[in-house]
């Protein structure tokens, strides 16, 4: 079967995305482009005897390479073996999208215009001649209306009709001096190269030999233009994609108000903006973490009260070693479940996120806010991640995919694990509730530190790895549009199969090594006696200047490494670890169990619509009931400042191991792990300094 390869490109907003989502469904694969931040998605599709690979290119406007988005498009088209290129066009703004086709135009090489939206731009009584625009330029379009699936299957046989056929574009023959200029050029070289190469030689961004040769031609022509040269080429282009329009694009004129303009009367409004903001974050948020939170508590039962008894019992009966069946059950299948209970989260919220960014409000969002941001030093697309943070920092990480500036994202993804997500709250609530009169107030300072932390955290990045680096904000506003339920479905579903594949597999082989550090030697009868125990112990001198004295306290922060909630049940198991652990083991009735969690699925669906409906947010409702009969076991052992280190300890180190895992997966592991380094310095620097000045007035 033979491959054809497809440079997919086109401006932001122009429903590139749903357009790849629509021609390859499930099959998208993502990742990163090598070295770089920026998002990289691959599809592969058999159709008609071709396997046509899909290489989605950044959303940009220019292949001038000024950004790194730009710089990768122009890479891949100059340097791999590009078979067909397919230009997204947004019909309601033709002639600005026409620059980037005329430049794509210059590679010479097999080309589709899908002209998408195409039922938006009549309703604004737009009509674009595609027969005509297909002769001006030798190039196949095609209509497309992408969120309803139509003109798919025309897209791909033009595709594989260029490419059989080997169509090359019109030759663009701009202004006869300019083409005089390329034409001497081209008579130097020995290869036969493209309208592209030749501009890049002339403009210098290409060596060539006879340098004074190209400063004369260059010379020559700014002087008879009395402009630049990147100017006098980027005119030509212009010229090019104006002269196009005008004679395949017809506009009627309609009296009635845009509904985008009479919306952003509203979303754009300095102060109705605003509020229409918190009332959308807070509802994202709620939506998304109580819709999911029955579905998390539900797998959380199905694996560890079904699936693990179940093999439990079968291993019992094939007369397995204690410690293998103690493995499955609680490395291999707990492992499992510690991934698989992040999917229903991540889901729902890249569900709603991708709603809001496809509709079109998130654009409106970041220039609404970029003034308050600006203040900081940072841009207004930066504040959907941060806020999504105090809900579950592993989604918030996932999310900064749609911030196409890589300081940005780098700024953005670093600033995240400080803000205080529900696992923190868990802890806050047990040791607040014992050692302060008024925990309300202790735990909003810890929400307010956090936040402190993150933006100095941005200023020191800024200055050491950023310095003198200014980056101006622009944002496009795409009219507003109401995305397919396919669409977001069927994005939302890579991003869990993504998170899933890459950030997951890490998860579950660190679960697996804590597993061992807290279940071996095989000598030992309790976690007490085990290997991250005599971990906790060594490292007690590192804690002991900021209050914390009891190798217990920091043994417990290795598996709160896995999750924050969990190093007050750690520390409950090390509290009470006096006698070899004798659960009873009781009879596994299959039939039985699996109604019980049939029951419970059919349980978590009611909950999941109750929970939604309801006007708070449940999963910030913590109950210490579970940790009642610790309460005195931790007062003994602790002291209000050393809880407060502890607490700091739990905010500022790195959230936890998932998020360390798709930190790895956005910037590379050597950076995730420095992070880790310098989230445990400021927090160890924070409790220090917190611990010491307290004891002057205590």
């Amino acid at each position: 079967m033979k491959e054809i390869k497809i440079a997919f490109i086109g401006n932001p907003n122009v429903g590139k995305t749903t357009l790849l989502n629509a021609i390859a469904g499930t099959n998208l694969k993502v990742g990163n482009w090598a070295g770089v931040t920026v998002e990289k998605k691959e599809a592969f599709i058999e159709y008609k005897d071709y396997l046509l690979h899909f290489v989605d290119l950044p959303g940009i406007y220019t292949l001038e390479p000024l950004s790194e988005a730009e710089e990768i498009a122009v890479n891949f088209l100059e340097n791999e073996d590009v078979d067909v290129i397919l230009d997204v066009i947004d019909a309601q703004n033709f002639e600005k999208n026409m620059f980037l086709a005329i430049q794509l135009l210059e590679f010479e090489k097999p080309t589709v215009f899908a002209i998408n939206m195409i039922d938006e731009a009549e309703k604004k009584g737009i009509s674009i001649d595609k027969e005509k625009l297909a002769n001006l330029l030798n190039v196949e379009v095609v209509e497309t209306i992408a969120k309803k699936g139509e003109g798919i299957n025309e897209v791909l046989d033009k595709i594989i009709n260029v490419y059989e056929q080997n169509k090359k574009p019109l030759y663009l023959k701009y202004h006869p001096q300019v083409e005089q200029a390329l034409s001497e050029i081209e008579n130097k070289l020995t290869d036969k190269v493209s309208k592209h190469e030749l501009i890049d030689i002339l403009i210098g961004k290409k060596d060539f030999k006879n340098k004074e040769f190209i400063q004369r031609l260059r010379k020559d022509l700014e002087n008879y233009f009395g402009e630049p040269i990147e100017e006098i080429i980027n005119n030509e282009r212009f010229g090019y994609a104006h002269g196009i329009t005008n004679e395949v694009v017809k506009k009627k004129s309609l009296s009635k108000e845009d509904l985008t303009d009479l919306v952003d009367r509203f979303t754009l409004h300095p102060v109705l903006g605003l509020v229409l903001f918190i009332f959308v974050m807070y509802s994202v948020f709620k939506i998304a973490v109580d819709f999911s939170a029955p579905y998390v508590d539900w797998i959380d039962g199905f694996l560890n009260e079904f699936l693990s008894p179940m093999f439990i019992s079968i291993f019992n009966s094939l007369g397995l070693p204690e410690i293998f069946i103690r493995f499955w059950s609680e490395a291999v299948i707990g492992g499992v479940g510690f991934v698989l209970t992040f999917v229903p989260l991540i889901g729902s919220l890249f569900f709603m996120i991708t709603f809001l960014e496809m509709s079109g409000y998130l654009p409106r969002v970041a220039v609404l806010l970029d003034r308050v941001m600006e203040k900081l030093g940072l841009h207004g697309n930066m504040v959907i991640p941060l806020i999504l943070g105090f809900g579950c920092n592993v989604p918030a990480i996932m999310s900064t995919k749609a911030i196409e500036n890589p300081r940005d994202k780098f700024l953005v993804i670093m600033m995240i694990p400080f803000m205080t997500c529900p696992a923190r709250l868990v802890v806050f609530a047990f040791f607040t509730v014992l050692f302060f009169d008024n925990p309300a107030l202790v735990i909003a300072s810890f929400y307010v530190l956090g936040i402190i932390v993150a933006i100095f955290t941005a200023f020191l990045l800024k200055l050491v790895k950023f310095k003198g680096e200014v980056i101006h904000f622009a944002m496009e506003l795409p009219p507003y549009r109401l995305p397919t339920l396919k669409s977001l479905l069927v994005i939302s579903w890579i991003h869990v199969k993504d998170f899933i594949k890459k950030a997951g597999t890490v998860i579950f082989a660190v679960s697996i090594a804590v597993w061992f550090l807290m279940n071996l030697p095989p000598s030992a009868k309790n976690i007490s006696e085990s290997y991250v125990a005599k971990i906790g112990k060594a490292l007690l001198p590192i804690f002991e200047p900021i209050g914390i004295e009891d190798w217990r306290a920091t043994t417990s922060l290795i598996p709160a490494f896995l999750a924050r909630e969990t190093a007050i049940s750690s520390m409950g198991v090390m509290f009470s670890a006096e006698e070899e652990n004798t659960d009873e083991v009781n009879e596994f009735n299959f039939s039985k169990e699996l109604v019980n969690q049939i029951v419970g699925l059919k349980d978590a669906f009611i909950d999941s619509i109750v929970l939604t409906v309801s006007p708070k947010i449940s999963a910030f409702d913590v109950s210490n009931e579970e940790f009642s009969s610790l309460r005195e076991v931790i007062k003994n052992s602790f002291t209000p400042l050393s809880a407060l280190s502890f607490m700091i300890l739990i905010l500022i180190y790195n959230s936890c191991l998932a998020t360390f895992a798709v930190m790895a997966q956005e910037l590379g592991k050597k950076l995730a792990s420095l992070f880790l380094v310098y989230s445990f310095l400021v927090a160890w620097i924070v409790a220090f300094i917190v611990y010491n000045v307290g004891k002057l007035f205590v």
